[in-house]
């Protein structure tokens, strides 16, 4: 019974048979999709070959594999929701597919598969047949091949091939030539036929065997590089092939088609560098440039050149040029800072591969605005950049003048105004600061000054310029993409409240609060209010700020240490606030933050003449750490010197620009942005020397002598010594008739030249070395020519060796070589040197006679060129062969170069010494007397020391004199130098060597005497600085003496001051003073004598002094009396008192009597006597005084004698000085001529009158006179004569002076006029009457007496008389009588009574005038008395 089948069960069978139609669909789509794929690579030569034969592949041509590809690019990129909806429906269809072939059972499905099985069969098949048809086709052209060749031209089935190989090796050329009949053979090496028989023996080897080409090159040397060309024809024809072979020398060239040389025959000539670039210590805000010459032209310069600093590549500025042009490539910086401080490098590219070369460059710090401030900031940068705020982070300075910083001032700059403004003041404990406030969209530079207590740094360079804007703008928005190439922008405008609040950086002195944007935002512009509650308060504070904040940051700059705070946000825009975030995680300032521990490990190592290699171990500072600044000092010094100025990376460097020979310590300091750290260990000290290396190789072998079975050769020392000196050299020696090289010696050989023995005569020998030093064997040297061991029997002679160049100057060399081992036919008797221009091939003799020695010294070069120098020895069968040109020696002045030190040293010896601080470690000193040898060991002592070398003459005279030279061989470079001991030097030298074996205290100043302010006697002398064992032994009066009261005995060894002070010299010191001094070997003995006049006078100006000093003690006259003459000609007596007080008196006397006319001042102590009109009535001794309770003094001076003279003369001169211009003036007897003068003296001033330069003397018409202030001269009755120039010469002393006047024309005309006219008012006035005399003016007489009044009248005509009382005129009669006799008249009154009394008077008249005399008359009664004596 069979049971109905569930629907459960029923389709199990069907689901798996699904499965399997499913994968095989499966296997089908991948199969499609690798054709697809396999068709983008269309270059490939490799094709898919599945299910397909080989007549398949080849119907689709370029065009259809270009469609697939396409296809194909269109199937992968389909990643719409279209391209998903489709292949959705595909794998539907495909399941719906595969439900239908389940209907039909497995019968389908064994049918498909076996379908596909043969139709694979199938198309193996065809792929047989098409291999077999192939097969067949070859074969029939093979034969074809044959039946052509029996006979044709030659053709070659195998062509030549090129080749690359080492030098000195063999090469061997072939090809496979066919051809028929045969064919004959013909080699070229560049277009020129080679003929073996032109070569020397075994150069070339041609062979041809049934045509098999052959052409073996033995020997190769760089002038076997050529192309290679090989001609083969017959009677069809002719045929040929060439090959390119290139030889490779031994210089670290790439070998093959790599190698130099086949790229130059390929490409061209290249560009090298011709010179090297070396380290640039540049100042900041300087310019500086960096330069690298080419051998050729650089081709595209500007795409294969480039400049990179640091390995970062360089372009073009406003500040920076990078130029090249005439071979030479620069880069130029016009004002350099700190950050263009680096390793710079130049790359060129070529055919060859890159060339490279780099120099540091070193950055100095610019001369501060104030001494000892410290130097600027650098790696000024600003970091999260938002709308209104961002972060600065800088770079500390390494040198800071031995000051502290204490704290960083940025400056901020708007655009590109270049207007500065302070912007903030950070703490100087870290090196980044946030910056707040600044608007958005606005362009910002900031630069930063280093603070200390010495002062204020210059700026920093500015940093980049930065643009304030929303950088997270785009974080607000999503874009979800559609369709084909669509998309859909969702933006975040909901407004909710902002999230994460936390502190995202905390510092010392700030903490900044970042927060994340609400999400969604809104699109209104969103700004931020910030609340802070402190920990345990309980309340929350709003957050004041000057400007909005638009960031989500903001610098929390005002928080207190010690405290902890929370913090909240609130979102704002013109729609409202949000509701508070939640409150941040408790925020609180940190303390100061450390500086990075220095580096350890820190070494020092020698790298070159003039640098060290450093090598540290890396601080585990994470990206704190900016890097490490470096600092040197010279062994010994206490002071650091700043080596870098921008943060090194690296935990390597190479320190250079250092003094050759000297040793240095190096310590290294972390950098981070909490400054820079603490110093490392110091290093051990290193000397600055060239580090211990293997030397390179010799080269340039020579044949110096050959025998039947042995040869003498020699060779150049390496270029690179190593650092040390040479010990010895390994040669090698190899027959060309065998394979192998032969050691030659097993221990070094200490010279440069060999002798081989245990030759075969007439095989050819080729020899190689190698150098060895302190640190090991060097380079093995380019093999040697060929030289034939073959007797030379030549009769000239061989070539001298061994020629060396030194003491190198601009103009001229010294050369030095050995003469030649074989000597020919006879003796040498001399030497040709020859010369030759580096780029000529010209040979030019250097003197036109051969030098007999076997040196020269060739002057009258051309300075900075280059030349090579060879010798020929001579003899009596001519010249022999040349020796071995030296290498290119360029003449030039050495500004370093060191010379040979002649002097004597502090034992007396004289010496010769040269130092060399860039000769290897234990150098050899090679000296040389007149360049023929060592000096004599007998005459001489050699001492050798580090770097130097010393030559002592023993016993110094006329055999020492000639030439000293010196050479240090195992140095790099040329060193060497040479100095002629003289005559006329050595006896210099010779009496300063006895100077110093027999030395003598150097006395700078001898006995001197001083007379101290209180009197004391000083007694000194000084010599040198003598030591603190120095003795001395006063000796006076031939016996030793020491200090005592009286006599006190200095002696300062330090300042070399030996002195005697005597408190109060008497007799008892009258003699001689010898002090003896010694100090080591050297003595002196000075002696001073006190006898005689010399003592006297020492003993009265002690005396004197003392006195002066006692006197002093109280008040006293600090300037003495002295006098002089004022311009009003004023004698002034003068003199000053000091140390008064109010109780002082002061007193003039004149003649030991008082002076009323002295003044004194006691506020400034001036006193002052002032003589006019002086005189010799004036002449005496003339004192003043000063005194109270403390003592007395005076001052004296005497004007008589010669200081009388003096006084008077003086004042003479002044007056001469004084006298007026000459003034003209009529007078009524002539014309006066006068000058006014302030004093004038007969006996010290003399006069003299010219009339037209004649002198006039007193006469007739012209008087001459003086008063004491007029100096007159009165022409009477003048006339025409009597016109022209006078001149007044006033003589006083030594001064003349000379006064003239013109008393012509006009001048005259008024002197005149004014004459006649007063000389009428004379005549008027002397005839007109008048009364002379005789009137009184007042009379008294007692009643009844007689009064008698007479007079004396004059005038001409004689006058007429009336006399008047009380203006009445007077009756004659009874008691009034008048008498006149002759002038005379009188007048009598008798009896006279009180009404006589009354005022009289006389009156007198004549035609000329009139005139009154009167005279009152009081009359006084019996026992009265007058009125006039009562009124006494």
């Amino acid at each position: 019974m069979t049971l109905p089948h569930s629907p459960g069960s029923a389709g199990e069978p069907q689901a798996s048979q699904t499965v399997q139609v499913h994968r095989l669909e499966h296997k089908q789509e991948e199969e499609q999709r690798e054709e697809r794929q396999h068709s983008l690579h269309m270059g490939s030569s490799v094709q898919r070959r599945t299910y397909r034969s080989s007549e398949e592949q080849q119907q689709f041509s370029s065009e259809d594999y270009a469609l697939a590809a396409a296809l194909a690019l269109t199937a992968s990129s389909e990643l719409s929701w279209e391209a998903k909806l489709r292949r959705q429906t595909t794998t539907v269809e495909l399941e719906e597919r595969g439900q239908r072939r389940i209907g039909f059972g497995n019968d389908l499905e064994r049918m498909e598969i076996a379908f596909l099985r043969t139709q694979r069969l199938l198309r193996q098949r065809r792929d047989w047949k098409a291999l077999r048809r192939r097969t067949e086709e070859k074969v029939r052209e093979g034969k074809e091949l044959i039946e052509l060749c029996s006979g044709r031209g030659p053709w070659f089935w195998i062509p030549l091939r090129s080749h690359a190989v080492w030098e000195h090796t063999t090469v061997l050329l072939t090809c496979t030539v066919q051809g028929s009949p045969p064919f004959q053979v013909t080699w070229y090496k560049n277009d020129i036929r080679i003929d073996p028989r032109l070569f020397p023996a075994g150069k070339y080897r041609i062979t041809n065997n049934y045509g098999l080409l052959t052409l073996e090159i033995r020997r190769c040397t760089v002038e076997d590089s050529a192309t290679y060309t090989v001609l083969v024809k017959n009677s069809y024809g002719q045929a040929s092939s060439f090959a390119k072979v290139l030889i490779r020398t031994y210089l670290g060239k790439d070998a093959g088609f790599d190698s130099e040389i086949f790229k130059r025959s390929m490409f061209g000539p290249s560009a090298e560098f011709t010179s090297v670039l070396k380290p640039i210590f540049a100042q900041e805000k300087e310019p500086f440039s960096l330069t690298c010459l080419f051998s050729d032209d650089v081709l595209e310069a500007e795409q294969r050149i480039q400049w990179f600093r640091d390995g970062r590549l360089l372009r073009s500025s406003t500040r920076r040029q990078i130029l090249y042009a005439d071979r030479q490539a620069s880069v130029k910086v016009s004002c350099a800072y700190k950050e263009d401080e680096g390793l710079y490098t130049i790359r060129v590219s070529s055919p060859f591969g890159p060339q490279e070369q780099s120099a540091y460059v070193f950055i100095r710090d610019a001369a501060a605005e104030k001494p000892g401030a410290p130097g600027s900031p650098l790696n000024v940068r600003c970091l999260n950049v938002h709308r209104d705020c961002l972060t600065l982070t800088w770079v500390p300075p390494s040198d800071t003048r031995g000051s502290t910083i204490t704290g960083y001032s940025i400056e901020m700059c708007q655009g590109d105004s270049e207007e500065w403004v302070p912007c903030l003041k950070a703490p100087g404990g870290t090196c980044r600061c946030p910056i707040q406030g600044l608007v958005e969209g606005q362009s910002y530079r900031f630069r930063v000054r280093a603070i200390t207590k010495a002062g204020t740094s210059l700026p920093s360079k500015a940093s980049e310029a930065v643009v304030m804007g929303d950088y997270d703008a785009d974080q607000n928005k999503t874009e979800i993409p559609f369709d084909l190439g669509s998309k859909i922008t969702i933006s975040k405008n909901d407004f909710e409240a902002p999230t994460n609040v936390h502190a995202s950086e905390i510092r010392e002195a700030y903490a900044v609060l970042s927060w994340e944007e609400p999400h969604p935002r809104g699109r209104a512009p969103l700004t931020y209010t910030l609340e802070k509650s402190i920990i345990g308060s309980g309340t929350w504070e709003a957050i004041n700020t000057e400007t909005p904040i638009k960031s989500p940051r903001f610098a929390l700059l005002d928080l207190e240490k010690g405290k902890s705070y929370v913090f909240r946000v609130r979102a704002l825009n013109q729609y409202g606030m949000s509701d508070p975030s939640e409150p941040s995680e408790p925020v609180a300032l940190k303390g100061k933050p450390a500086t990075l521990p220095p580096p350890a490990q820190v070494q020092a190592f020698r790298n070159t003449q003039t640098s060290v290699s450093l090598t540290w171990e890396p601080v585990d500072g994470g990206s704190e750490l900016l890097g490490y600044y470096i600092y040197s000092r010279e062994a010994g010094a206490s002071e650091w010197q700043t080596v870098n100025n921008k943060p090194i990376q690296d935990t390597k460097f190479t320190v250079p620009g250092l003094r050759t020979g000297k040793e240095y310590d190096f310590c290294i300091r972390s950098v981070s942005e909490a400054g820079v750290g603490e110093s490392s260990a110091a290093t051990q000290p290193v000397r600055v020397k060239q580090a211990l290396a293997t030397p390179s190789a010799p080269y340039d072998f020579a044949l110096l002598n050959c025998g039947k079975n042995e040869m003498v050769i020699g060779w150049k020392p390496p270029k690179r010594r190593g650092g040390g000196k040479i010990l010895g050299y390994f040669v090698d020696q190899h027959d060309s008739e065998e394979s192998d090289w032969h050691a030659i010696n097993h221990q070094p050989i200490p010279s440069r030249v060999c002798k081989v023995t245990n030759l075969h005569e007439g095989h050819f020998y080729e020899f190689r070395a190698r150098a060895m030093n302190w640190a090991g064997i060097g380079e093995l040297s380019a093999p040697s020519s060929l030289f034939e061991c073959k007797e030379w029997t030549m009769p000239e002679p061989g070539p001298p060796y061994d020629v060396r160049v030194s003491e190198v100057q601009a103009s001229s060399v010294m050369l030095q070589w050995e003469p030649p081992l074989y000597i020919g036919a006879g003796p040498v008797t001399g030497y040709r040197i020859s010369f030759q221009e580096k780029g000529s091939e010209e040979w030019k003799a250097v003197t036109p006679d051969v030098t007999s020695g076997t040196h020269l010294r060739v002057s009258d070069l051309q300075p900075g060129n280059q030349y090579m120098f060879r010798v020929q020895a001579m003899n009596s069968a001519g010249l022999g062969q040349p020796s071995l040109a030296t290498d290119p020696v360029l003449l030039e002045d050495k500004p370093d170069a060191q010379e040979i030190e002649v002097g004597v040293d502090d034992e007396g010896q004289i010496y010769l010494a040269f130092e060399a601080p860039e000769a290897p470690d234990f150098p050899e000193f090679q000296w040389s007397k007149d360049y023929k040898g060592p000096p004599d060991p007998q005459r001489v002592e050699v001492e050798d020391e580090i770097n130097k070398s010393k030559v002592i003459l023993k016993e110094p005279d006329l055999q020492d004199l000639g030439i000293y030279s010196v050479v240090v061989p195992d140095a790099d470079e040329d060193t060497s130098a040479s100095h002629t001991l003289t005559e006329e030097e050595l006896n210099r030298l010779k009496k300063l060597s006895h100077e110093i074996r027999n030395p003598v205290i150097k006395l700078i100043s001898g006995w001197n005497v001083d007379i101290l302010e209180q009197g004391e006697v000083r007694l000194w002398l000084e010599v040198e600085k003598l030591s603190p064992a120095a003795e001395l032994h006063l000796i006076f009066n031939e016996k030793e003496i020491f200090s005592s009261p009286n006599r006190k005995i200095n002696f300062d060894r330090e300042k070399g001051l030996v002195e005697v002070i005597i408190q109060q010299l008497s007799e008892d010191d009258k003699g001689s003073y010898t002090a003896q001094l010694q100090d080591g070997k050297a003595k002196n003995q000075i002696t001073l004598a006190l006898v005689d006049d010399d003592f006297d006078k020492l003993l009265r100006k002690a005396d004197a002094k003392r006195r002066d000093w006692k006197r002093k003690q109280g008040p006293y006259f600090q300037e003495p009396l002295t006098w002089k003459v004022t311009e009003d000609c004023q004698v002034l007596l003068t003199c000053k008192v000091t140390n008064t007080k109010k109780e002082t008196r002061f007193q003039w006397l004149f003649q030991k009597k008082e002076a009323p006319r002295g003044q004194y001042n006691p506020q400034t102590g001036d006193g002052s006597l002032s003589i006019e009109g002086f005189s010799k009535d004036d002449q005496g001794v003339y004192r003043a005084v000063v005194s109270d309770e403390r003592g007395e003094d005076d001052t004296i001076l005497d004007l008589t004698g010669e200081a009388l003279d003096a006084v008077l003369t003086e004042l003479g001169r002044i007056g001469a000085l004084s006298a007026t211009p000459l003034k003209i003036q009529g007078t009524e007897e002539g014309i006066r001529l006068f000058s006014k003068v302030k004093y004038y003296n007969v006996d010290y001033m003399k006069t003299a009158w010219f009339h037209k330069d004649k002198r006039l003397e007193s006469g007739d018409r012209v008087r001459a006179g003086t008063t004491l202030d007029e100096i007159w001269l009165h022409i009477l009755d003048p006339k025409d004569s009597d016109k022209g120039k006078y001149t007044l010469e006033i003589t006083a002393g030594k001064e003349v002076r000379q006064l003239s006047a013109d008393l012509s024309g006009q001048a005259f005309d008024d002197a005149l006029a004014e004459h006649q006219r007063l000389k009428a008012l004379a005549v008027i006035e002397k005839n007109r009457a008048k009364v002379v005399r005789g009137l009184p003016d007042v009379a008294t007489i007692m009643e009844d007496k007689t009064l008698c009044l007479t007079c004396v009248i004059s005038g001409d005509p004689s006058p007429e008389i009336s006399w008047l009382k009380n203006d009445q005129p007077v009756s004659f009669f009874d008691r009034y009588h008048m008498e006149v006799k002759g002038t005379e008249v009188t007048v009598t009154i008798d009896k006279v009574t009180s009404e006589d009394s009354g005022r009289y008077g006389i009156f007198v008249k004549n035609k000329y005038g009139s005139e009154t005399g009167q005279v009152t008359i009081s009359v006084f009664k019996h026992g009265e008395e007058p009125k006039e004596l009562k009124k006494k």
